[in-house]
């Protein structure tokens, strides 16, 4: 089973100004394929924080990390410094990169929503990668995302803004995912119960998830009171069904 871990960066989503669904939404998706998320964390726009993240991961050699947020124009984007630090692969202007940056300032020049499609100090530092990575064309933001093979672990960068990651995942980023994942699959299935005690369902449940430990089983109390119903999630996930 493929191990994930999920960064979210930003300070903003320490503050609280901002949700992190993208994590909520990643964990879904690596879900759906098969994986298996072992850790999310979220982390302010600090160099020496984001990049102790990406070294334990890599420490742990878990099989995919993915970070969001930091990808931007501005001084606090720093995502891709931290992991140049973090991996020993400097940064340095990936051509194929800027010729991606190029291409959406151009579509949106003509497009109107700017005035100016010329690639300025800003727009340029969205084509710095660490040595070795692969840029992922945005179609719907400026900035690319990239991946960064390493011996044991993969690592995908993802925009924060919402839109952008999705419409990365769900387009130019699944021949890679289709790759990483393989034939994955996971299968859920909920049945409700009409218990009103939850911890009567516990030794059931045990005896149970021991002789299917391949399967996870959770029990859940839908509403407090006294109509209360358990439900029971029965789930399992890997690459032979």
């Amino acid at each position: 089973m493929v191990e994930v871990e999920v960064v979210a960066i930003g300070n903003e989503l320490l503050l609280g100004d901002v949700l992190d669904t993208n994590s909520n939404w990643l964990c879904q998706r690596v879900t759906g394929l098969g994986g298996r998320v072992r850790r999310v964390v979220v982390v302010g726009d600090d160099l020496k924080a984001i990049a102790i993240e990406i070294r334990d991961g890599l420490e742990r050699k878990s099989d995919l990390i993915i970070t969001t947020g930091g990808l931007g124009p501005t001084a606090d984007d720093i995502t891709l410094k931290a992991i140049a630090e973090a991996t020993d692969h400097p940064l340095g202007v990936n051509l194929e990169a800027l010729k991606m940056v190029k291409r959406r300032y151009e579509e949106l020049a003509q497009e109107g929503y700017v005035a100016d499609s010329s690639l300025t100090p800003s727009r340029r530092k969205m084509a710095h990668l660490p040595q070795g990575a692969t840029p992922i064309f945005n179609p719907v933001g400026t900035a690319p995302a990239c991946t960064l093979r390493l011996e044991d672990t993969t690592l995908i960068s993802l925009p924060g803004v919402p839109e952008e990651l999705m419409g990365i995942w769900e387009g130019p980023l699944q021949p890679l995912l289709r790759e990483i994942f393989g034939e994955g699959y996971y299968q859920e299935k909920m049945v409700f119960v009409d218990c009103k005690d939850e911890s009567l369902l516990a030794p059931i449940l045990k005896k149970m998830a021991g002789a299917h430990p391949q399967v996870y089983i959770k029990s859940r109390a839908k509403v407090f009171g006294p109509e209360v119903k358990i439900k029971i999630t029965l789930s399992s996930a890997g690459r032979d069904r």
